[in-house]
């Protein structure tokens, strides 16, 4: 039941249906559905499976957008996700295609259209996903204007010639989106605050150890930002995220490179970036298909109490508090207690931090774990909580614990305070709070059966800030491990 630190906070998701829902909107699979139903019989694409250029500004005024550049550019965006998405079907004339540079196609209707309206929320959200990977590849591709010398006799593309790695590309854009989900769900709430730009692209280029950026640095600083403006500004109509972009104005006063602001500017003209609900989604689905540990909230939901509590054991407060209430209202509180206690019993090193998550749980199921809880009044390992439990409830004839039991609780605290790596300062009130709650604590606590005896009196001694009670707690932690031959 040993539990293993997520590399990642637990995400809160909305649902299926209402991730489905935002992704039907999202303006450029909108609009690549709409182009996908347009499309008919008579309509004709190159060996690329493009829009021949003769029909864009028919599919731009069909989506209402400017008969002008832009208007054919968002056009031929919408067009070349319907394509990459299987909204559309490409049929080559003759099957030919790829012999004649100038061969024209023909579409027709593919069959995820059908399911992106007609299927499963699941079924929705695969192809907004395929959409997300080629808008991804459009946002690490780069920016030129005539790339015919950079094209080899076989095709390919000199990616020397260009100065442009795109591996490199693809994981620098990556690692911002990975920054910008932990800014969103670091603190387990899921906050809606937006991330300025700058600091986004400084999260990625300044060392962590580097109290005053170099002019260098600065300078890579504003190249990452003007370069995730224009990746944002390409991200934001597959309902990514939230952007609002760099302040045109900047980049006049600025010479077309805007630099990281002064203390005393505002931020938001440099620009401010969120994550959507269905960009959190989007970000954790990449994540995990790359390997990634991304929980989210829920997942523990149809789980034993033993992963239950092994899970949530380095959640942030409220997410853990969100895990256990999914879990309990699978299960009632019928049997959950009982449940829960088994899983807190354990002599490992996370077994303290089950304990903990697991007197808060009860807390959840209220009055009906009563019965459990009395049923474990003297189990060595759960009978310190059982009679804290029930004494936070008012609960009458409680027994008072044995000293024995006294000891072994406040080492059982301070052990999975310990493992949590909680904040420090409340970690100190605790210790000094336990320690001074008994006047020969450290006399008798180096004595408790517990696996952290000597470990938790080694914390206190760095911990206590009275200097003879931590001598005390390190002498008490020398005869603890002397006692058990560590």
């Amino acid at each position: 039941m040993s539990a293993e630190r997520p590399t990642l906070p637990p995400v809160r998701l909305h649902t299926e249906a209402e991730l489905a829902r935002d992704a039907l909107v999202a303006p450029l699979l909108a609009r690549a559905v709409r182009l996908a139903r347009w499309a008919g019989p008579e309509t004709r694409v190159g060996a690329g499976g493009e829009l021949v250029e003769a029909q864009l500004s028919a599919a731009a005024e069909h989506l209402g957008l400017a008969a002008d550049e832009d208007g054919a550019a968002e056009a031929s965006e919408a067009w070349r996700l319907a394509v990459d998405t299987g909204l559309l079907d490409v049929h080559d004339p003759e099957g030919e295609a790829e012999e004649e540079d100038d061969a024209q196609g023909t579409v027709s209707a593919g069959e995820n259209l059908g399911l992106l309206t007609g299927g499963s929320p699941q079924d929705a959200l695969a192809i907004w996903l395929d959409g997300l990977e080629a808008v991804h590849a459009d946002a690490t591709a780069p920016v030129f204007d005539d790339f015919t010398d950079l094209v080899g006799e076989d095709g390919s593309i000199d990616f020397d010639a260009l100065d442009w790695d795109p591996e490199a590309e693809a994981e620098f854009l990556d690692g911002v989106l990975g920054n910008l989900y932990l800014f969103t769900v670091g603190d387990g709430s899921g906050s809606e605050a937006a991330v300025p730009l700058p600091a986004l692209a400084a999260s990625m280029i300044v060392p962590d150890d580097m109290v005053e950026p170099t002019d260098d640095i600065l300078e890579q600083v504003s190249e990452a930002m003007m370069r995730l403006d224009d990746q944002f500004r390409l991200l934001e109509p597959i309902g990514l995220v939230a952007y609002r972009p760099v302040d045109e104005a900047l980049l006049v006063e600025e010479g077309d490179r805007a630099q990281p602001p002064a203390d005393d500017e505002d931020v938001s003209r440099y620009g401010m970036v969120k994550l959507t609900p269905l960009g959190l989604y989007g970000i954790r689905a990449r994540m995990l298909e790359a390997g990634v540990d991304a929980p989210a909230i829920g997942d523990l939901a149809d789980k034993g109490a033993d992963a239950l509590l092994g899970g949530v054991a380095y959640y942030p407060e409220a997410a853990a508090r969100s895990e256990v209430e999914q879990w309990l209202a699978r299960r009632g509180a019928d049997g959950a207690a009982v449940e829960l206690l088994d899983a807190a019993r354990g002599a490992d090193q996370q077994a303290p931090l089950r304990r903990l998550h697991c007197q808060q749980a009860l807390a959840l199921v209220g009055a009906e774990a009563e019965p459990a809880v009395r049923a474990v009044l003297d189990d060595p390992e759960l009978g310190g909580l059982a009679r804290v439990w029930l004494a936070e409830r008012g609960a009458a004839d409680v027994p008072p614990p044995p000293e024995s039991m006294i000891f072994w609780l406040a080492i059982d605290t301070i052990a999975a305070q310990l493992e949590a790596d909680g904040d420090l300062g409340e970690l100190q009130g605790l210790v000094e709070g336990l320690s001074g709650q008994h006047s020969g604590f450290f006399d008798e606590a180096w004595r408790v059966e517990h696996p952290a005896t000597a470990d938790v009196l080694e914390a206190m001694g760095r911990l206590h800030s009275d200097k003879r009670k931590a001598k005390d707690a390190r002498k008490a932690a020398f005869k603890a491990r002397s006692r058990s031959g560590g």
